[in-house]
């Protein structure tokens, strides 16, 4: 340990540890400048503003910056295809020169969605399930029909639509709606050879009244009496609902 101490006193020490010092020095020197050179220390550039431009030119922007560039497309209704709407880096951004940056873009294809099945759902159920779809409502027609609003068809392009149809995103669709009134006009039955109890049924099945009942001859049980004659008769035109139905009613022979 005193040789130690001794030695460490001595001028080759002294010699031996300046060295290492100026060694230490020159090799983080070296270090630092390979460094700054690998990673081109100040020569960092802006990056462009690119959202809200054409892909064409974003890239030729790019390009002329010596940028590299990776493009990724969505599809968007209503949005101009080729349109870049995300961007990465940031404008404004600091990067190295020859940086790769990701641009988003509005693609120029729709994809197809399966047609969901819309029939007997409700206009407002309808509605938003072609939302959810992303496709879009066109017109809407209403057909004499019982349910109100109730979908009753559908039609794309003026053909009808079957649940499970791929049609592109964005497509406009038209819904065919019931009125809540049902038919305006009816067919008159055929009511020749029915009993007054089964007439009444069959019109009231119908949605029409009977009229006047006049009976056509002897009578010997009116229970058994059919009808004979009506009008109108079944082969007159449609009528209205709960217009009048008068028959003439006999006994079988």
């Amino acid at each position: 340990m005193v040789k130690f101490f001794q030695y460490l006193k001595t001028e080759t020490f002294r010699k031996n540890l300046i060295g290492a010092l100026i060694g230490l020095t020159v090799f983080f020197l070296i270090i630092f400048f390979s460094l700054r050179q690998y990673t081109r220390h100040n020569e960092s550039v802006l990056v462009p503003e690119l959202k809200g431009i054409l892909v064409d030119e974003a890239i030729k922007k790019l390009q002329s910056q010596g940028f590299e560039y990776n493009l990724d497309s969505v599809y968007q209704m209503d949005a101009r295809p080729g349109l870049v709407i995300e961007q990465d880096p940031d404008p404004n951004t600091k990067v190295k020169k020859n940086r790769t940056l990701y641009l988003t873009i509005i693609t120029r294809n729709a994809p197809e969605v399966a047609f969901p099945d819309l029939v007997e759902k409700t206009f407002v159920e309808a509605r938003a399930t072609l939302g959810s779809y992303g496709l879009k409502l066109g017109d809407t027609t209403y057909i004499p029909d019982i349910a109100r609003d109730m979908v009753l068809d559908v039609k794309f392009g003026g053909e009808r639509l079957n649940a499970g149809r791929p049609i592109p995103k964005g497509s406009i669709v038209d819904l065919v709606l019931g009125d809540g009134r049902g038919a305006n006009e009816v067919q008159i039955p055929d009511l020749t050879g029915l009993t007054l109890t089964e007439v009444r049924f069959a019109l009231q099945g119908a949605s029409l009244t009977l009229g006047s009942v006049n009976y056509m001859g002897p009578v010997t049980d009116s229970l058994s009496t059919v009808v004979v004659s009506q009008t109108p008769t079944p082969e007159d035109a449609k009528v209205s609902i709960g217009t009048r139905v008068n028959i003439a009613l006999a006994n079988e022979e």
